[in-house]
């Protein structure tokens, strides 16, 4: 029996106990002893009162008993069990089929008096979140690792020799002095993120609230790194794709796309033909969905779609029979001279990994505070390492 019907069993006494008062009182006024009739109600309300007297004695009593078990339970688990068999009581039956040890449970960590129920943690194990954004160019990269130097040289060919000479069999030809060689440095930089959790929650929560964090710090390292890798400076961070950079990959790489707002398919094709054909096995289309969406209703002078439908499960979407990447980070504001895709082989795009993602677990340093903590590290480096493999496409002026 609840708390709430003990109440109600309580006010229907008093409501008794003053009716049979006014019987009396009502004789008494009229100085005159009760009639039969009216000892005989009177007898009927005080005996109605004391059996509802004994049924709340008996239910106070069970109310006790059961606030002894549920103070007995040995764990926060089977306090849980409780809760979802509780939970599900309620909503197959309503409030009214719930033992007052359920409206307990339901109620714990909350005002008992509020009237209100708490579906248990159990209830839902799913984290809600928007979806994860895509990653792409650690895969489509070259990755390489080093363990015991500050930093990764590449050797460049920065002027090659002229075309050989024609000659006779005895001659070797004019001496060429215009080789020169150069060298792209990748030092990788500190990446780091904090996380602070309370001890209760790590203890009581549902979901495993270490499980999420690490995961969450995971995919916001990776994305990081993806920003940079699209338009990161070169500063103290690695050199994106779409900053112009005498380092990376120069304004001498860009072709326009025919439009100040969007692309022409002659735009297009003049970036692919601007790769060299030794390239394409490998190249891929980098651009943002918003692109994907203008390209999707372009057509050439045939009148045939630029973008094709890859016709079997193994076969990707092309653009002019080139596969295409989409990526959220690519640059997407379509106006003067912006910078908005590009085609390459980004096994050229080179990322150099000092320290791999690594997560710390501390224990004692939040303690006082009933915490504990999470420190991602990572330290990376990336650049292009030619200029050559890629073509860069930018709004028209």
């Amino acid at each position: 029996m609840t708390t709430l019907k003990i109440r109600e069993l309580k006010a229907k006494r008093t409501k008794l106990g003053a009716d049979a008062k006014a019987i009396m009182t009502a004789a008494t006024d009229a100085g005159r002893a009760m009639t039969a009739e009216e000892n005989q109600s009177f007898d009927a309300l005080m005996d109605e009162r004391d059996q509802l007297d004994a049924t709340i004695e008996r239910a106070e009593k069970l109310l006790d008993d059961d606030r002894d078990q549920l103070d007995d339970l040995p764990d926060d688990a089977q306090r849980g069990d409780a809760q979802l068999k509780a939970f599900r009581t309620y909503l197959l039956n309503g409030r009214h089929a719930l033992s007052e040890q359920q409206v307990r449970v339901l109620n714990a960590g909350s005002d008992p008096e509020g009237g209100f129920l708490m579906a248990p943690q159990q209830f839902v194990q799913q984290l809600l979140q928007n979806v994860d954004d895509m990653v792409a160019l650690r895969r489509l990269g070259t990755v390489q690792q080093i363990t015991t130097a500050e930093s990764l040289g590449v050797p460049t060919l920065d002027t090659d020799l002229t075309d050989a000479d024609w000659t006779s069999e005895l001659a070797t030809g004019s001496q060429d002095d215009s080789l020169r060689f150069g060298k792209r440095e990748l030092r990788p930089n500190p990446l780091a993120k904090r996380v602070k959790i309370s001890r209760t929650l790590l203890r009581r929560a549902a979901m495993n609230p270490e499980t999420i964090v690490r995961a969450r710090l995971e995919y916001k390292f990776a994305i990081t790194q993806e920003k940079a890798f699209m338009t990161g400076d070169g500063n103290k961070k690695p050199l994106g794709l779409f900053t112009a950079s005498n380092d990376g990959i120069p304004t001498s790489r860009d072709v326009v796309t025919g439009l100040a707002t969007g692309f022409t398919a002659d735009g297009l094709i003049d970036a692919k033909y601007t790769l060299k054909s030794q390239y394409w096995n490998k190249a891929r289309w980098l651009f943002h969905r918003d692109a994907i969406r203008l390209i999707r209703k372009l057509k050439d002078d045939n009148g045939q779609y630029v973008w094709q439908p890859g016709l079997a499960a193994d076969r990707p979407d092309v653009i002019l029979e080139v596969p295409y990447e989409v990526n959220e980070y690519v640059p997407n504001t379509f106006t003067n001279g912006n910078y908005v895709g590009m085609i390459g082989d980004f096994s050229f795009y080179w990322i150099v990994d000092a320290l791999s993602m690594d997560i710390q677990r501390l224990v004692e340093l939040y303690a006082e505070a009933n915490q504990v903590g999470f420190i991602g590290r990572l330290e990376t480096d990336a650049m292009p390492v030619m200029s050559e493999p890629f073509v860069r496409l930018k709004a028209s002026t």
